[in-house]
C-alpha cells in the first residue's frame, strides 16, 4: 500500500517553546502553502494520526502529554520534530524544568531544523515522515507475511512422507478388502 493512497493524518502538539514554530505551522495550513494538496489532514485526535508533528521542548509538566499522544497513536507512526526547540531544546536548554528536545521523551523519525522552521521545510519534514511511515508499513506486511510462510513451509517440509487423514483411511480401507479376500 503506497502512503499517497491513504491521506495521511497530523497530530500537533506544541510543547515548551516561543511559539514561533507553532505559527509556522498554522502558516502550512494557510492558502498560500496549502499543505491539503499534499493530502495531508490535520487532527485533533491522536488515535486516528499517523504522523506525530512535535514543536517546542520537553519539560517536566508536559513529558507525559507528549508520551500519551504517542502511546495513543496506532502503529505505524512517525515523529516529526520541528525546530530546534524540538530536536535539541534550543535556547531553552539550560532553563532548571527543560528536559531536552521530544527524543529525550519519545523517538523521533525527521528533524526539522530552525528557529522558527519555514513552512517550506515543515512540509518537506513531513512528506519524509511519510517516506518512514511507507518503510514502517512495509516492514510490518513483511513481518506479518513471514511467519504464514515460514508456517506453510514448516508444514510442507513435515508433510513429506506423511499421509493425509484422507490417503490413510483410504489405505486402511484396501487393507481390509485384502483381509476380506484371503
Amino acid at each position: 500500500m503506497s502512503y499517497i493512497a491513504k491521506s495521511p493524518w497530523v497530530v500537533h502538539y506544541d510543547g515548551s517553546s516561543c511559539n514561533g514554530c507553532d505559527i509556522e505551522v498554522l502558516a502550512c495550513l494557510t492558502p498560500m502553502y496549502d499543505v491539503e494538496r499534499f493530502g495531508i489532514i490535520n487532527t485533533g485526535n491522536p488515535k486516528h494520526a499517523d504522523v506525530f508533528l512535535v514543536t517546542g521542548s520537553v519539560n517536566e509538566q508536559n513529558k507525559d502529554v507528549v508520551k500519551q499522544i504517542y502511546d495513543q497513536m496506532p502503529e505505524p507512526k512517525v515523529v516529526v520534530a520541528v525546530g530546534i526547540c524540538a530536536c535539541t531544546a534550543g535556547v531553552f536548554r539550560e532553563c532548571y524544568n527543560i528536559l531536552g528536545g521530544v527524543d529525550s521523551v519519545i523517538p523521533v523519525d525527521v528533524y526539522v531544523p530552525g528557529c522558527a522552521a519555514r513552512p517550506e521545510a515543515i512540509i518537506d519534514g513531513v512528506v519524509k515522515g511519510l517516506a518512514v511511515l511507507q518503510e514502517k508499513r512495509d516492514n510490518m506486511v513483511k513481518q506479518v507475511d513471514e511467519p504464514a510462510e515460514t508456517y506453510e513451509k514448516e508444514e510442507a517440509e513435515a508433510s513429506e512422507g506423511e499421509k493425509s487423514p484422507e490417503e490413510e483411511a483410504a489405505g486402511e480401507t484396501e487393507k481390509d478388502q485384502e483381509g476380506g479376500k484371503q
